[in-house]
């Protein structure tokens, strides 16, 4: 692959029993990504589903680990060697409790906020400095446990939403590539 292309991977668990949990929005996003590229997803051997194809103009592979949540990081860095993709082409898309649900946050770097994917990525990487679209899933309502919270599907008001969410956060991914961060922040960050 060319020295331009960008990786952009979404973050989630394999399997029908996971596909609606807020843990999951990465590899919805993704799906979103994938149609918007007019490709299928096909098994690489790098542990994970890829789409080889184009978005807002430039080259990208899509991709979704095939692993489960805390073991992100193999397939990624596995990917990402093998594209040869420098860690400021790299964007992550993944849930985020500190984030409302209904609004996005884009940044570059930082910790991994107790999210075992992304700590899988930058261990697996030993670098934090890829981008990384956090889709707002909000805090467990009274004392449920953030793990018991992540894995639940999205709640029927949320649902009435989602996918209007969901193709957001594929719009805020498209701006990432085609303007940058900082361009992206301030229409996505209004919201």
């Amino acid at each position: 692959m060319s020295a331009d292309v960008w990786l952009v991977v979404g973050l989630g668990n394999p399997g029908p029993s996971y596909a609606g949990n807020r843990h999951n929005a990465g590899f919805m996003v993704l799906d979103v990504l994938a149609g918007r590229a007019g490709g299928r997803f096909k098994a690489h051997k790098a542990r994970a589903d890829v789409l080889e194809g184009r978005l807002a103009g430039t080259r990208v592979v899509l991709a979704k680990p095939r692993t489960y949540m805390n073991e992100s990081g193999g397939p990624v860095k596995a990917l990402r060697d093998f594209y040869k993709v420098p860690v400021e082409r790299l964007v992550v898309v993944h849930d985020e409790l500190d984030v409302p649900f209904g609004a996005l946050r884009l940044k570059r770097g930082g910790g991994d906020n107790g999210h075992n994917g992304l700590r899988s990525v930058t261990r697996s990487l030993s670098d934090k400095e890829y981008l990384r679209v956090r889709f707002g899933v909000g805090r467990p309502p009274g004392r449920m446990d953030a793990a018991a919270f992540v894995l639940k599907d999205f709640s029927a008001a949320e649902r009435k939403e989602l996918e209007l969410e969901v193709d957001r956060a594929a719009d805020a991914a498209e701006a990432l590539l085609s303007e940058g961060l900082e361009a992206a922040q301030n229409v996505f960050h209004a919201g």
